[in-house]
């Protein structure tokens, strides 16, 4: 299916927001930096121009030619979006005296217009910008203002063109999804037909034109994205999906074993392989983070592409990549900045010679979940937490041992059953316990410890771009801590950790 709605990225902070809120409406989007754009542009059915951290006048500001789509496709700015075309078409755009961000009310607004069908003057609407548009071009009509921001929301006379101030992608506007839908369908005339189930028959239709009869490699992690996508392609090739599941020690307890028996209750052809003391005698004697990420990258590389050769004829190699992975490698200003390597099969298809698939390249991280129900996998696997591809090695802070790893699986074990026993685990976007480089001093009995501590982390999030800490009771946190110090020896103090995504990330390394 093609995309119908074309996002232009200016580089705001909310652009993958947007695209996101469009697909909870059934309508398939796509998000492309303004300097590079798809062409044929005026084929999409509607195009939406994001937010900008700059400002008009910025001598680094993002610039773009509107003559191709300007008045042949609808069009609706928002924020930046609004500011550049006024100002492209002799508006009055400048500096606000204060910076207007945060909640904002509507305090009128021409309900005759479809954009505002079922929206009542005084809505709440979100502001975050620090020009203000002063004075419309000519051929432009105002049709929403706030108190303080007069053309709140303007339409181009002539056009199918409309522009916001405010985000309504944005949870604080309170309508902000309504007038969305209400652009979608009652402006551009698009019809809401990009559903789960109708892109699973798309996606595996497509596979199947594209693969044929040749052999694909898939690495499985037992998380939701390579699951999903093992599925997808043991759906279109059958039996010519060969998966590799390698063990790099680092697992969670009992992991290794747990995830054989899911794919072997799915029906995928798994090759399983036992590489933890391989793993763990190569990281023995590191402990700093980007150093342990290269090792446990490199040493996989080697054991997957060992246990592929030994397929025969294999063409392609599959990746469970999602779509903020591509967004995040062709930012609005080029590729992001690194902050970590992550744990990936890179380099694998140039040393291999094959050629790429990724079924989910397109999805974020809730459409891939969404996408795995409809295909009638265990909601237990849907809904499992995202673990980091290094897996505990990036939870252990400093040097990695057999004997420290058996701690930490033991210790975040217990805190994982516990989510699960007080129905908190689905309510959690991700959580781990982390083992810290230091020992404190402990009573047990008449006995004075000097032992380990560890740090429970649980977060909220959507796609772990951002993340906020959770608020768990205080009773399960007197629970968990409890019991992992009285079942794992070695353990005599359990912290919890109250940091959000930014400043801190979600990982400790």
């Amino acid at each position: 299916m093609q995309p119908r709605v074309l996002i232009i990225d200016f580089g705001s902070q909310y652009t993958q927001l947007i695209a996101r809120k469009i697909r909870e409406l059934n309508v398939y989007s796509t998000i492309a930096p303004f300097h590079h754009l798809p062409d044929q542009i005026e084929h999409f059915q509607a195009i939406v121009l994001s937010g900008s951290p700059y400002s008009v006048y910025n001598e680094e500001a993002p610039q773009i030619d509107l003559k191709p789509f300007r008045g042949k496709v609808p069009i609706l700015g928002i924020c930046y979006g609004a500011q550049y075309m006024a100002h492209q078409d002799g508006g009055k755009v400048e500096a606000s005296k204060t910076r207007e961000y945060g909640r904002a009310r509507l305090n009128h607004l021409d309900t005759n217009e479809a954009l505002f069908n079922g929206i009542a003057a005084k809505t709440q609407v979100w502001m975050s910008h620090g020009d203000t548009i002063f004075q419309l071009p000519e051929n432009y009509q105002s049709i929403a203002g706030t108190e303080d921001v007069v053309n709140a929301a303007y339409k181009i006379k002539g056009e199918q063109t409309f522009a916001l101030q405010f985000h309504p992608e944005v949870y604080h506007s309170t309508d902000g999804q309504i007038l969305l839908d209400n652009f979608l369908t009652k402006i551009a005339h698009i019809k809401k037909e990009w559903t789960p189930t109708n892109l699973a028959h798309e996606i595996i239709d497509d596979l199947k034109a594209q693969l044929k009869d040749d052999k694909v490699v898939l690495g499985l992690s037992g998380g939701v994205d390579s699951t999903v996508a093992a599925v997808l392609l043991n759906k279109a090739i059958g039996k010519n999906l060969h998966c590799i599941f390698v063990n790099n020690g680092l697992l969670r307890y009992n992991e290794f074993e747990e995830v054989q028996q899911q794919y072997k209750d799915m029906g995928i052809q798994v090759h399983a392989v036992d590489a933890s003391e391989r793993f763990l005698k190569a990281l023995r004697g590191h402990s700093e983070p980007e150093k342990k990420r290269k090792i446990i990258g490199k040493h996989f590389i080697d054991v997957f592409e060992e246990e592929a050769h030994k397929i025969k004829d294999v063409k392609y190699l599959a990746q469970g990549t999602i779509y903020s992975d591509v967004i995040e490698s062709a930012n609005f200003k080029g590729p992001a900045v690194t902050i970590k390597s992550h744990h990936n099969v890179g380099g694998l298809p140039e040393k291999m010679h094959l050629s790429i698939v990724e079924p989910l390249r397109m999805l974020f991280k809730d459409e891939v979940r969404r996408l795995g129900e409809a295909l009638g996998i265990k909601p237990e696997v849907v809904h499992k937490h995202p673990f980091p591809g290094p897996g505990l090695a990036i939870r252990i802070l400093g040097d990695i041992t057999p004997e420290r790893v058996a701690l930490l699986q033991k210790a975040d074990h217990i805190f994982i059953a516990a989510l699960k026993k007080w129905n908190l685990y689905n309510k959690v976007w991700q959580a781990g316990v982390m083992l810290l480089p230091v020992r404190s001093v402990g009573v047990m009995g008449d006995e004075r410890t000097y032992e380990q501590v560890v740090a429970l982390r649980a977060v909220s999030s959507t796609d772990a771009m951002t993340a906020d800490w959770v608020d768990l009771p205080y009773e399960f946190l007197q629970e968990v801590s409890n019991k992992i110090i009285n079942n794992v020896k070695g353990i005599n103090r359990v912290v919890y950790d109250i940091s959000s995504k930014p400043p801190a990330t979600i990982e400790w390394e």
